[in-house]
């Protein structure tokens, strides 16, 4: 698997644009290295800039970065709303893909040690770069900020990662960074009906797992130790703090969400939510700033249909727009999913056959062209025969008088979703599965090693091109479940719906199955030919006793 890392520098500059682009276009000169977003903060002076790639060029992405930010931000000018204590004032790395964390660590060491000697700038390793526990903490490695980092390089207990330790010219300039390899980190806003930034951080202290200090009297309330108590927050995994925004004229709740995976953006929208209620705010919105994943804004949008019990089984777009329209993040300006959600940004930009108008699909399939043929054509009609089965599943869940079942057509409706999902899929790979054969057939074949290699990379292509169908028809024939719960238990004004359905998935079964035939003829391993084509007729005997049982079912329920 390929190893992709994500970067995240916070730059101490959000209000000079050209500054900004010097700064991030350096990132997109490393080849390999794909600059995902740019989103610059007036208020809090800030640009947090993602980018993604393989290690070492993200790492040589960084460096340059870092670099360009010294070059043209002189932090004793600086000020902002949000903590900070260097031109680059964070520079996070997050493991994406094929890579663990104690990889990427190594990663960030790499990059640091780099840039206290090339650049002579000093900083601390955090988060699970961090080289002793107390570093672990940003707050901890950042506290006095830019102001107190003179008195803090003195300190022989807070002696740099790297760098420098003294503070001299070229630090008052560039201040220090700190550098870090951690989970996927979400920074998130919570919008309030305030100016109030104390009534914020009350807020802020409620919810953030480190709470707030326990007073007595007014005073601070000191353990056995002579620790300063506190009073746990409600939620595990976020840091919060409260500030107004003079840019929006509004006091935010600012949140950093450090493992989404014990505490969710809805959940801590949702807690923030009955806090404000019960100190007599309210919430009008969020912000996010920088990337999210896919799965946070789908679980979003479930966490809400829930809460209106309506169906699950809607496509991934329906499921964005509740998300966003439920935790308002469109209140202080437009949210584009294709340019904040990372898994779309990631997406090669080559046109797929499902993204095409029915119109143009059509017209393509009537082309002079081989591809696409049979086998996607089969893929197609069985995901809308199942997209018809969840059709009913959908409008079952949200009859009227049927509330206390739509959980169970809202599971039926997910499981459709999956299914169509798969096939969707499917109609692209049956094409690039036959593009495969065509490249082999395409291969030279002058001498005896060209001849070989062209003959086992035929055979591979031409197995590959026969497994794909035999998904298409796995996929469509268990599909008909769908159709089958529906034509017996759901909403019977769309009976005709679940029966159309059905012979979708039939049609699709039959295609497929067509293909598996052509293409086995034409394999050198009849072992694999024999045990494909036994387990394609299987399917399709079965499917054929399916279709005809349902059919049977549909008609005599029609009758008048």
């Amino acid at each position: 698997m390929k190893q992709l890392i994500e970067c995240v520098p916070n730059v101490s500059e959000g209000r000079d644009i050209e500054k900004i682009n010097q700064i991030t276009s350096v990132v997109e000169t490393v080849e390999g290295v794909k600059l995902l977003d740019v989103d610059p903060g007036n208020a809090t002076n800030r640009t947090v800039i993602t980018f993604v790639g393989p290690p070492q060029q993200v790492i040589e992405a960084a460096f340059l970065l870092i670099k360009k930010a010294s070059e043209l931000i002189d932090m004793s000018k600086h000020s902002g709303e949000h903590p900070r204590f260097g031109a680059t004032d964070v520079c996070p790395l997050v493991p994406i893909a094929g890579i663990t964390m104690e990889e990427t660590a190594k990663y960030a060491h790499k990059l640091g040690a780099r840039v206290g000697k090339d650049l002579g700038i000093p900083g601390y390793f955090y988060e699970n770069a961090a080289k002793e526990e107390k570093r672990r903490n940003l707050a901890s490695c950042r506290s006095g900020e830019y102001e107190g980092l003179s008195k803090k390089l003195s300190n022989p207990d807070w002696k740099p990662d790297f760098g420098p330790v003294e503070f001299n010219n070229s630090v008052l300039k560039s201040g220090a960074t700190a550098i870090s390899a951690r989970d996927f980190l979400v920074a998130y806003n919570v919008n309030l009906n305030s100016t109030s930034t104390r009534r914020a951080n009350a807020i802020a202290f409620d919810i953030r797992e480190a709470g707030r200090v326990k007073l007595v009297n007014g005073k601070k309330v000191l353990d056995k130790d002579g620790n300063t108590e506190r009073i746990p927050g409600k939620l595990k995994a976020i840091k919060g703090i409260g500030w107004y925004i003079e840019e929006y004229g509004i006091a935010q709740i600012s949140y950093n969400l450090t493992n989404i995976n014990i505490t969710s953006m809805h959940v801590a929208f949702d807690e923030t939510v009955k806090s404000a209620t019960r100190r007599g705010l309210r919430v009008t919105g969020s912000e996010l700033i920088g990337l999210i994943p896919l799965q946070a804004m789908l679980d979003a949008g479930d966490f809400f249909l829930k809460r209106q019990e309506r169906s699950l089984g809607i496509s991934d777009s329906e499921k964005i727009k509740i998300a966003v329209k439920s935790l308002g993040l469109d209140d202080l300006k437009p949210f584009k999913p294709r340019e904040r959600i990372i898994e779309y940004l990631l997406e090669e930009n080559k046109v797929q056959l499902v993204d095409m108008t029915v119109k143009g699909f059509a017209e393509e399939t009537a082309s002079e062209s081989m591809a696409p043929g049979g086998g996607s054509i089969a893929a197609y009609v069985g995901a809308l025969g199942v997209s018809l089965g969840t059709m009913v599943a959908n409008l079952s869940a949200h009859k009227a008088g049927w509330d206390a079942k739509w959980e169970y057509y809202s599971d039926w409706a997910v499981k459709g979703q999956a299914y169509k999902n798969k096939l969707l899929y499917l109609v692209d790979e049956d094409t690039n599965a036959f593009n495969k054969i065509i490249d082999a057939f395409r291969m030279p074949k002058g001498s005896d090693i060209e001849k070989k290699l062209k003959a086992e990379a035929l055979e591979k292509a031409t197995q590959y091109a026969t497994e794909i169908p035999f998904q298409v028809m796995e996929t469509a024939y268990k599909s008909m479940e769908v159709m089958e719960e529906m034509a017996e238990k759901g909403l019977q004004n769309s009976l005709s719906d679940a029966g159309v359905g059905m012979l979708c998935a039939k049609t699709a079964v039959i295609g497929a199955y067509f293909n598996v035939k052509i293409n086995t003829k034409d394999l050198k391993d009849r072992k694999f030919a024999e045990t494909i084509l036994s387990k394609a007729e299987t399917v399709y005997n079965n499917t054929l006793i399916k279709e005809a049982k349902l059919t049977a079912e549909i008609l005599n329920k029609l009758e008048c």
